[in-house]
């Protein structure tokens, strides 16, 4: 098996870039190259990162009573596959408890929208709520998701099994990636950040972050913001 050649140290090619703007004075420049070298450091750590989540050993065999509706009907477990050999899943905070589904899965539902055809050339996904498919298919609906494919929990089982439910009963967000090899349905990986791993003064979040948009903001002066949330609605 062949190595992968070695990589270039971040300064080098910090060298090569070349890139200057009008204007810009040398502080600007330093202090620009020192954040492109940790730039490309950051990349190259995420590229590690996911060279080891590919690398996990053999996940926990499905094995639950997972019963599902969709807009075509009931369908099992191994239904959300389709005829594909990986399964994306994200449980959705909109359980029958809720008046109105949670603002931040909103908006990262919202961005998914427009990927899903093109996820789904990949791999299966599967939006999973706990509230009667008629309604997450209503919302769907108001919101404008035409690629989405939204399904109930119809027993709860799967958000239990998957954390998708509180201690309290309430909804959990879970996102989680099953494969199907050899006659076996598997869990591969799940995301595990939570309030017992938030670092101070941020909310849990995962790395990579799955919403572009604290990707946008994270790249803005502004930043997220300490007490600003995406809204289901805002004033026109």
């Amino acid at each position: 098996m062949s190595q992968a050649p070695p990589l270039v140290p971040a300064p080098e090619l910090v060298r090569r870039n070349g890139v200057t703007f009008a204007r810009e004075s040398d502080d600007y420049r330093r202090a620009r190259n020192a954040l492109l070298a940790e730039e490309i450091e950051l990349r190259r750590h995420i590229e590690r990162v996911a060279e080891q989540r590919r690398a996990l050993p053999a996940g926990p065999e499905v094995q639950g009573d997972y019963r599902f509706e969709g807009e075509h009907g009931a369908v099992d477990f191994a239904g959300l596959f389709g005829d594909k050999q990986t399964l994306v899943t994200y449980s959705y905070m909109f359980g029958p408890q809720r008046e109105r589904p949670c603002p931040m899965c909103t908006s990262l539902l919202g961005a998914w929208n427009g990927e899903a055809r093109d996820i789904q050339q990949r791999v299966a996904l599967a939006v999973i709520a706990r509230s009667p498919i008629e309604r997450l298919l209503a919302f769907r609906k108001e919101r404008g998701w035409n690629d989405l494919p939204l399904y109930q929990d119809i027993n709860g089982q799967f958000s239990r099994d998957y954390y998708a439910i509180g201690d309290d009963g309430g909804d959990n967000p879970a996102f989680c990636v099953f494969t199907r090899r050899d006659g076996h349905i598997r869990l591969f990986w799940a995301g595990e950040m939570g309030m017992e791993t938030a670092d101070p003064g941020q909310d849990p979040r995962g790395a990579p972050d799955l919403m572009p948009i604290w990707t946008i903001l994270d790249c803005v002066p502004e930043g997220r913001g300490g007490n600003w949330y995406p809204k289901l609605d805002y004033e026109r």
